[in-house]
């Protein structure tokens, strides 16, 4: 139980950039892409956001949460640097699976923070959807096969005794919303009301965001279905259970994308834009896989450190941003990090409080189930969403109230969780 040290000089987000987030295969325009060009259009995005150039970059950071397996790549950084003009600028690869680009937001800051650096890229990319040709160019892609997904999540756990108890790949998916019903005596029939009910409003936020992979809504997806009533659509059969709590609709889509941000010292963000996000700090929590229950104590340590560090109240945050590759993770974090009071987030999901466009928004941009999950790059995403939130530039989906606070809870690989909190300048 760490007490964390404040940063040695104030640092902020001056641009953020994402690609939209999809399959690229699916289409002649996207089919042919690789991690190079999707890390270069988010790095681009990000500095045009910033109003820097290539030249400006002293360092730039990449993350990928499979490098090998989705790239064939060993020193991946490497492979990206034309795309964006940082040829011979020093770099690094980090990789810490789903959590990874959460990790990157805190890896630059400490760089900007410790003095060394200024302005520092971190930028964060996946092929989930497709996997390459083994010996062919970058380019030359197939269809990833849930077999060789499977094969892939294996490497994720401690084989050393072949005991990865909860966090197998099947029982993790119940682990949240089972023990939630036990504490808080909750029916079956209930849980399964208010996860449909987060999935609708996921896909009210994705069907309003441009860079999403979902753009329609589940009432309007039930209705091509024949049912006039969304929670009908919901339970029958085109939304199948795959475990005993979860359907297919409070699981992650897997998804190809990449998101970037530039990160340099509050005075230097001073000089060059008013539109500038500061990054408080964040917490982290660490348990290795087969650790009973890993998430919500990992969350609850992580935003303890967090709070303790900024001193910012839970009341205070204004939008909760969450991994959420199981949906329930969203109601079991906003309680563990006091977004939502404990044993009752669930009726402000049913109420519709959570949706961007109720009082207590969380995951404005639909979340891993609505806007796709492309690993590594989704952390970065939810970073470039509350950046966007926090400086009213939603458009749609626009919270209701800009928030000063936002909170972003990454979880990832069984192992790694970070809370970090942004701040809207006043």
């Amino acid at each position: 139980m760490a007490n964390l040290g404040t940063f040695a000089r104030g640092v902020s987000i001056i641009g953020v950039g994402c690609t939209p987030f999809m399959m690229t295969l699916d289409s002649p325009e996207t089919a042919g892409l690789t991690e190079g060009e999707l890390f270069g259009y988010a790095a681009i995005e990000a500095m045009k956001d910033a109003g820097v150039s290539p030249k400006d970059i002293e360092y730039y950071i990449h993350g990928e949460a499979n490098p090998y397996g989705m790239s064939h790549y060993m020193t991946p950084n490497m492979q990206v640097s034309r795309w964006f003009g940082a040829h011979g600028t020093p770099s690094h690869h980090h990789s810490e699976a789903c959590c990874t680009g959460f990790i990157a937001l805190d890896q630059a800051a400490n760089l900007v923070a410790s003095g060394k650096y200024d302005m520092v890229l971190t930028g964060c990319v996946e092929m989930a959807g497709s996997a390459p040709d083994l010996g062919k160019p970058a380019h030359m892609r197939h269809e990833l096969t849930n077999e060789e997904f499977m094969e892939m999540l294996s490497r994720v756990y401690d084989r050393a005794y072949s005991n990865p108890l909860e966090a197998a790949a099947f029982e993790v998916m119940d682990d949240t919303a089972a023990e939630y019903c036990r504490r808080y005596s909750l029916t079956d029939e209930q849980m399964d009301d208010t996860l449909n009910a987060l999935a609708i409003s996921c896909r009210r936020a994705s069907a309003r965001h441009p860079k999403a992979l979902h753009r329609q809504e589940y009432k309007d997806l039930a209705l091509e279905c024949g049912f006039e009533n969304v929670d009908d659509f919901l339970k029958s059969p085109f939304n199948p259970k795959v475990t005993e709590y979860l359907r297919v609709s409070g699981a992650e889509q897997r998804c190809e994308g990449a998101a970037a941000a530039i990160v340099c010292s509050t005075e230097t963000a001073r000089k060059i834009t008013d539109r500038y996000i500061e990054i408080l700090g964040s917490g982290a929590c660490a348990m290795e896989a087969s650790t009973p229950h890993l998430e919500r104590k990992c969350t609850a340590e992580a935003a303890r450190q967090v709070y303790g560090l900024t001193g910012v109240k839970p009341e205070e945050i204004g939008l909760f941003m969450c991994n959420d590759f199981f949906i329930p993770s969203e109601l079991m974090a906003a309680e563990e990090t006091g977004y939502l009071p404990r044993g009752e987030g669930w009726k402000y999901i049913l109420d519709g409080r959570t949706a961007f466009d109720g009082d207590k928004p969380m995951n404005t941009n639909g979340g891993r189930t609505a806007f796709g999950h492309a690993y590594g790059a989704s952390g970065l995403a939810d970073v470039y969403e509350a950046v966007t939130q926090m400086r009213g530039e939603a458009g749609e989906r626009q919270v209701k109230k800009i928030p000063q606070y936002a909170m972003l809870r990454g979880f990832g690989g069984g192992q790694n969780v970070t809370c970090a909190i942004l701040k809207k300048p006043e």
